[in-house]
Protein backbone atom coordinates (compact mmCIF):
# COMPACT_ATOMS: atom_id res chain seq x y z
CA UNK A 1 0.00 0.00 0.00
CA UNK A 2 1.68 3.06 -0.89
CA UNK A 3 1.71 6.00 1.25
CA UNK A 4 1.98 8.85 -1.69
CA UNK A 5 -0.10 11.72 -0.46
CA UNK A 6 -1.86 14.03 -3.37
CA UNK A 7 -2.68 17.61 -3.34
CA UNK A 8 -3.71 20.22 -5.79
CA UNK A 9 -0.33 22.43 -6.49
CA UNK A 10 -0.08 25.87 -5.92
CA UNK A 11 2.40 28.57 -7.17
CA UNK A 12 4.39 27.85 -3.77
CA UNK A 13 4.71 24.68 -5.91
CA UNK A 14 6.34 26.41 -8.76
CA UNK A 15 10.09 25.65 -8.07
CA UNK A 16 9.38 21.96 -6.89
CA UNK A 17 7.26 21.23 -9.85
CA UNK A 18 9.84 23.14 -12.13
CA UNK A 19 12.73 20.86 -11.14
CA UNK A 20 10.43 17.50 -11.94
CA UNK A 21 8.75 18.96 -14.88
CA UNK A 22 12.61 19.78 -16.44
CA UNK A 23 13.42 16.11 -15.54
CA UNK A 24 10.23 14.81 -16.96
CA UNK A 25 10.66 16.61 -20.52
CA UNK A 26 14.37 15.47 -19.99
CA UNK A 27 13.31 12.11 -20.00
CA UNK A 28 11.04 12.54 -22.79
CA UNK A 29 13.13 13.75 -25.43
CA UNK A 30 11.00 16.51 -25.06
CA UNK A 31 12.14 20.09 -26.18
CA UNK A 32 10.79 22.49 -23.27
CA UNK A 33 10.78 25.98 -22.50
CA UNK A 34 11.45 26.32 -18.53
CA UNK A 35 9.11 29.51 -18.31
CA UNK A 36 7.12 29.39 -15.61
CA UNK A 37 4.43 31.16 -17.06
CA UNK A 38 2.18 28.47 -18.63
CA UNK A 39 2.44 26.56 -16.10
CA UNK A 40 1.50 29.70 -13.45
CA UNK A 41 -1.53 30.07 -15.71
CA UNK A 42 -2.65 26.76 -15.08
CA UNK A 43 -1.63 26.59 -11.57
CA UNK A 44 -4.03 29.78 -11.18
CA UNK A 45 -7.27 28.68 -13.37
CA UNK A 46 -8.82 25.36 -12.40
CA UNK A 47 -11.34 25.89 -15.76
CA UNK A 48 -7.49 24.97 -17.45
CA UNK A 49 -6.96 21.58 -15.38
CA UNK A 50 -5.05 20.99 -12.44
CA UNK A 51 -1.34 20.46 -11.32
CA UNK A 52 -1.69 17.14 -8.79
CA UNK A 53 1.81 17.26 -6.22
CA UNK A 54 2.41 13.88 -4.75
CA UNK A 55 4.59 13.96 -1.48
CA UNK A 56 6.01 11.27 0.62
CA UNK A 57 6.81 12.53 4.36
CA UNK A 58 5.75 15.91 3.52
CA UNK A 59 8.21 15.92 0.56
CA UNK A 60 8.04 16.51 -3.39
CA UNK A 61 7.75 12.74 -4.74
CA UNK A 62 6.03 13.31 -8.38
CA UNK A 63 3.30 15.36 -10.00
CA UNK A 64 1.10 15.46 -12.86
CA UNK A 65 -0.52 17.69 -15.21
CA UNK A 66 -4.15 17.01 -16.18
CA UNK A 67 -6.15 19.33 -19.09
CA UNK A 68 -9.91 19.73 -19.48
CA UNK A 69 -11.81 19.14 -23.09
CA UNK A 70 -15.14 19.11 -23.80
CA UNK A 71 -15.86 16.46 -26.34
CA UNK A 72 -19.85 15.23 -27.52
CA UNK A 73 -18.79 11.35 -27.69
CA UNK A 74 -17.89 11.52 -23.55
CA UNK A 75 -21.33 13.75 -22.84
CA UNK A 76 -19.22 16.88 -22.15
CA UNK A 77 -16.06 17.15 -20.08
CA UNK A 78 -13.20 14.90 -20.25
CA UNK A 79 -9.78 14.99 -19.51
CA UNK A 80 -5.74 14.42 -21.14
CA UNK A 81 -3.40 13.48 -18.53
CA UNK A 82 -0.56 15.32 -20.30
CA UNK A 83 2.35 14.63 -17.54
CA UNK A 84 2.95 11.82 -14.74
CA UNK A 85 6.39 11.86 -13.07
CA UNK A 86 7.26 10.02 -10.29
CA UNK A 87 10.78 10.38 -8.72
CA UNK A 88 12.92 8.05 -9.97
CA UNK A 89 14.14 6.91 -5.98
CA UNK A 90 10.60 6.24 -5.54
CA UNK A 91 9.48 4.20 -8.36
CA UNK A 92 9.02 0.26 -7.87
CA UNK A 93 6.96 0.97 -5.18
CA UNK A 94 3.25 0.90 -6.03
CA UNK A 95 3.22 5.24 -6.15
CA UNK A 96 2.32 5.30 -10.17
CA UNK A 97 -0.11 3.03 -9.30
CA UNK A 98 -1.54 4.95 -6.32
CA UNK A 99 -0.43 8.53 -7.60
CA UNK A 100 -3.12 7.34 -10.87
CA UNK A 101 -5.86 6.48 -8.96
CA UNK A 102 -5.73 9.65 -7.34
CA UNK A 103 -5.67 11.75 -10.68
CA UNK A 104 -8.35 9.39 -11.54
CA UNK A 105 -10.50 10.90 -8.56
CA UNK A 106 -9.52 14.10 -9.26
CA UNK A 107 -11.08 14.14 -12.53
CA UNK A 108 -14.08 12.39 -11.65
CA UNK A 109 -14.68 15.26 -8.54
CA UNK A 110 -14.12 17.90 -11.51
CA UNK A 111 -16.96 15.89 -13.69
CA UNK A 112 -14.62 14.30 -16.15
CA UNK A 113 -16.10 11.66 -18.54
CA UNK A 114 -13.25 9.94 -19.29
CA UNK A 115 -9.13 10.48 -19.33
CA UNK A 116 -7.21 9.97 -21.78
CA UNK A 117 -3.36 9.95 -22.00
CA UNK A 118 -0.43 9.87 -24.36
CA UNK A 119 2.36 7.07 -23.48
CA UNK A 120 5.89 6.32 -25.79
CA UNK A 121 5.52 2.70 -26.74
CA UNK A 122 9.02 2.33 -25.64
CA UNK A 123 7.91 2.80 -21.41
CA UNK A 124 7.09 -0.24 -20.91
CA UNK A 125 7.11 0.06 -17.07
CA UNK A 126 4.02 3.09 -18.02
CA UNK A 127 2.75 1.13 -20.69
CA UNK A 128 2.28 -1.85 -18.33
CA UNK A 129 0.45 0.60 -15.57
CA UNK A 130 -1.89 2.01 -17.84
CA UNK A 131 -3.09 -1.20 -19.15
CA UNK A 132 -3.46 -2.94 -15.73
CA UNK A 133 -5.38 -0.39 -14.86
CA UNK A 134 -7.52 -0.35 -17.75
CA UNK A 135 -6.30 2.04 -20.17
CA UNK A 136 -6.68 0.81 -23.88
CA UNK A 137 -5.34 1.71 -27.61
CA UNK A 138 -8.22 4.08 -29.45
CA UNK A 139 -9.82 2.92 -32.63
CA UNK A 140 -8.29 6.05 -34.01
CA UNK A 141 -4.91 7.04 -34.52
CA UNK A 142 -3.97 10.70 -32.67
CA UNK A 143 -2.15 13.83 -34.75
CA UNK A 144 -0.98 16.69 -33.48
CA UNK A 145 0.16 19.96 -35.24
CA UNK A 146 1.83 22.84 -33.07
CA UNK A 147 -0.16 26.36 -34.33
CA UNK A 148 2.43 28.59 -32.85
Amino acid sequence: MSDLVCRVATLRDSAALMRMMTAFNTNEGIAYDSATAPLDLLLGDANLGLVLLFELVGQPAGYAVVTWNYDLEYGGRDAFLTELWIEPAHRGKGHGRSALAHIENACREHEAAALHLAVRPDNTGAVKLYESAGYADWPRRVLSKTLR
